[in-house]
């Protein structure tokens, strides 16, 4: 499972006028924001940043300028892979070490939507051991080693929220990397890059 909210891509024009920077070609810009205070990108602004995406790293640096902020909801089995892209990346999550215990366990904070049903009631009895835990942790006084015991049998399952922010060249990287990747999680990320503003122009060129 993984969910994606609250999508914001930002700095687009300036993106734009900087790409033209190297060769002083800002007359030449005929984009513009629509009545919904979307940045459309004009033929010749559009022509220039295809040509640059597909010139290379080195050419398409503009693309490091346009921002993308997302809160992402999904497994620490998922979060564990997505850290891997540190370049470029910043997020805020949940604290597990802070708030595992302030709120009730259920089956829905985990993700199960592949699990067999033998392995979903399983997952069940786990789910109910760690509300028995938390329980014991708020009614005696928050001992460590209550604290540890949730820690330490919460499953990879376990769904967290971050709000992170990346540019579009390293969502370049994350689709061409990931589109094929055998976690269902991945594929959904994919399609959310495809939403995004000039996506299939500018990350995914294919």
């Amino acid at each position: 499972m993984i969910r994606l909210e609250r999508t914001s891509v930002m700095n687009l024009e300036n993106a734009i006028r900087g790409a033209r920077n190297p060769m002083n070609s800002w007359d030449r810009i005929d984009s513009r924001y629509d009545e919904s205070g979307d940045y459309i990108l004009g033929e010749n602004d559009l022509g220039l940043a295809r040509r640059l995406r597909l010139a290379g790293s080195d050419h398409r640096k503009f693309i490091r300028q346009i921002f993308v902020s997302v809160d992402i909801t999904a497994p620490l089995y998922w979060w564990k892979e997505y850290d891997t892209y540190k370049v470029a990346t910043v997020a805020n999550s949940t604290s597990t070490m802070h708030k595992i215990h302030s709120r009730p366990f259920s089956i829905d904070d985990f993700s199960h939507d592949h699990m067999t049903p033998d392995t979903l009631a399983f997952m069940q009895t786990v789910v109910e051991r760690l509300e028995s835990i938390r329980q014991t942790y708020l009614e005696q006084g928050r001992r460590k080693e209550d604290w540890y015991d949730l820690i330490q049998l919460l499953p990879s399952s376990y769904n967290q929220l971050r709000t992170c922010t990346m540019n579009y060249e390293t969502l370049v990287n994350i689709y061409h990397a990931r589109k094929a990747h055998k976690l269902v999680e991945w594929h959904t990320f994919c399609e959310w890059i495809h939403t995004l503003p000039y996506a299939d122009e500018l990350i995914v060129a294919e």
